[in-house]
């Protein structure tokens, strides 16, 4: 198994302080939150007792966040998910989220393979740059949530009316988020 496809563990002393076991360095939850948005998952264990500590601390990070003024989770979406506690068994909640972030996922992935199949600006002096831009954008947009992409397969050539269709879809489907971002302000 490669190093990146194990999630990076961080062990958590009786200080509190948090120990990176790769690079054998202390960590702040910032540090934390870098390796998170560069794509890397984390384990946050306790050293003595061993408990997994990662929710945890995935929240401290996300409430931090909301706390400076980088609000991300409108406070609709916050009392759903206080309300989603009071539900026996947790509800839908969790499963709905997953869902949703797996699509965000998969819509992106299929977003940028249609930005770069069957497109004759392709060929362009200088595409490269433009598109290595847009992932950066929709990385940002995301939260780094993607994978890395590395385009179509060379042997794949997808039916001009599929990607057409696709396309239509996703911009069908963008147009949609858009509406609703619009009314959440």
């Amino acid at each position: 198994m490669a190093q990146q496809d194990k999630p990076l563990l961080i062990k958590r002393y009786a200080s509190r302080r948090l120990y990176n076991t790769e690079t054998s360095d202390y960590v702040t939850l910032e540090d934390i939150a870098g390796f998170i948005r560069s794509g890397r998952e984390v384990q946050i264990v306790d050293l003595k007792s061993g408990d997994d500590l990662t929710r945890q601390y995935l929240l401290q990070i996300i409430a931090e966040h909301e706390s400076r003024g980088e609000n991300v989770l409108p406070v609709t979406v916050l009392n759903d998910l206080v309300r989603s506690y009071m539900v026996p068994g947790g509800g839908m909640m969790p499963q709905f989220l997953q869902s949703s972030f797996d699509m965000l996922r998969d819509n992106q992935t299929k977003m940028m393979e249609n930005m770069s199949a069957m497109n004759p600006m392709a060929k362009m002096p200088g595409f490269e740059a433009i598109q290595a831009q847009q992932e950066a954008f929709l990385k940002a947009m995301t939260g780094g949530m993607s994978g890395s992409w590395s385009g179509p397969a060379p042997e794949e050539k997808p039916n001009q009316a599929e990607t057409s269709e696709d396309l239509d879809a996703i911009k069908q489907q963008l147009a949609d988020l858009q509406d609703k971002l619009s009314k959440l302000k």
